[in-house]
């Protein structure tokens, strides 16, 4: 009955206007304010591409990040006009940043106006790690331009860190070699070219390494060849918080996901936690059905902002349409919990209690949703209503009148375990 007194006490002391001002309005400094300070605790690294078209850039995007071919490629957008950047997972909270020269290798296109493309983004970067990383396909020797571009740019950085990657390697392979040999390969036809290639860039990179990464239709497994090889070389390279999260992101697909996801849910839950307790305020209006439309509109203000904080960019009724479509058997509760509203004394709070919880799992599971699309993978329903139901669950049972009175003040609202 305590919770019940306190929510109605609060609905009654505010306007209508007010109300609505507080529930739908979003602060856009808060939420700036809010990912700056979660940004600067990130271990980002910068990797500069700089190679001529299909000698596997992207394809190194792949392997580092696991995202597919069609993501990567939509993923990369125009920075200068000879730069593209990709920032992974995204570019509210990036823990890679990808950035790729466009032109070279087109006679067109100067090399000096390459070059001050990338003078300008390594002089005003402020990512962590920076990392020069070239590419070059081993059947191609026409490689003085980069030489030339790598040359001068580790002149002026000295201190940034450069990276050879040798790629294709399966073109040289002799025809009676179908598939990767064990890593490092012991072959004739890829180490001879190779060894010439790194001997041409002595002295202008630190290090070279070999890979192969194809796509799963090519035929030869791993489709990742060299990645460890690579890894190790890039942690080598960076500092030792970079190389850490690396280390991470490779090591266990899986875990580095949930690691991931627990980051920008630690962030979303900053808003789940205010959009609960204003449900819970709101549903606690002793008039069965009334506030139905109302909770929905917020509900569906949160989802929106949630997609925002995952780089997803929702109309209200595609927002809308998410929350019916992960919400699954939710709906007929909420009528029960609007019926409920018609015995005295005991409905309201039922339904407030109920109003958070649901809010709260619907929150998590939107989390979970747009993780899955930030990752590359196809959101997984099944895995939505289970995450949805344990937070409903946990919600649930810690509806307390002093997390209403902690939201109100500012204080910080426990997340439910």
């Amino acid at each position: 009955m305590a919770a019940w007194q306190y929510l109605r006490d609060r609905t009654n002391q505010l306007q209508p206007a007010q109300q609505f001002h507080r529930w739908f309005t979003i602060d856009d400094e808060k939420v700036a304010d809010i990912l700056a300070a979660v940004r600067q605790q990130l271990p980002t690294t910068e990797a500069l591409l700089i190679g001529k078209p299909q000698t596997g850039k992207s394809s190194i995007v792949r392997g580092l990040t696991g995202v597919s071919k069609d993501i990567v490629g939509q993923g990369f957008k125009p920075h200068t006009q000879h730069t593209q950047r990709y920032a992974y997972p995204s570019e509210e909270l990036p823990l890679l940043i990808f950035t790729d020269t466009v032109g070279l290798g087109d006679i067109a296109q100067a090399t000096d106006a390459i070059i001050d493309a990338l003078v300008d983004n390594l002089s005003t970067s402020t990512s962590k790690g920076r990392i020069l990383i070239l590419t070059i396909k081993i059947n191609d020797f026409a490689t003085d331009t980069l030489r030339q571009i790598a040359a001068r740019l580790r002149q002026q950085f000295p201190t940034v860190p450069c990276l050879l990657v040798v790629t294709s390697i399966h073109e040289v392979y002799p025809p009676s070699q179908t598939n990767h040999p064990g890593y490092p390969p012991n072959l004739e036809a890829v180490n001879r070219p190779f060894e010439l290639i790194r001997a041409n860039f002595q002295g202008v990179v630190d290090r070279t390494v070999l890979i192969d990464f194809t796509l799963e239709d090519d035929g030869f497994e791993p489709v990742f060849y060299g990645l460890d090889a690579l890894r190790d070389v890039l942690a080598d390279l960076l500092p030792e918080a970079e190389a850490q999260a690396l280390y991470q992101l490779l090591d266990e697909q899986a875990e580095a996901t949930h690691q991931l996801g627990n980051l920008y849910r630690d962030v979303g839950r900053h808003y789940i936690s205010a959009f609960a307790v204003m449900a819970a305020t709101l549903a606690a209006v002793p008039l069965p059905f009334a506030t139905m439309p109302v909770l929905t509109a917020l509900q569906v203000s949160m989802v929106v902002l949630l997609g925002k904080l995952y780089g997803q960019t929702l109309s209200p009724s595609q927002a809308g349409g998410l929350i019916s479509a992960i919400a699954g058997g939710f709906f007929a509760q909420a009528v029960g919990r609007e019926l409920i509203k018609f015995i005295p004394g005991l409905g309201s709070v039922v339904a407030a209690s109920w109003a958070f919880a649901y809010t709260w799992g619907l929150g998590e599971g939107a989390c979970v949703y747009f993780g899955d699309l930030m990752g590359g993978k196809k959101p997984d329903p099944q895995r939505i209503q289970t995450a949805m139901q344990a937070a409903f669950a946990a919600a649930k049972d810690r509806f307390t009148t002093e997390d209403v009175e902690a939201q109100s003040t500012g204080t910080k609202l426990s997340d439910p375990e």
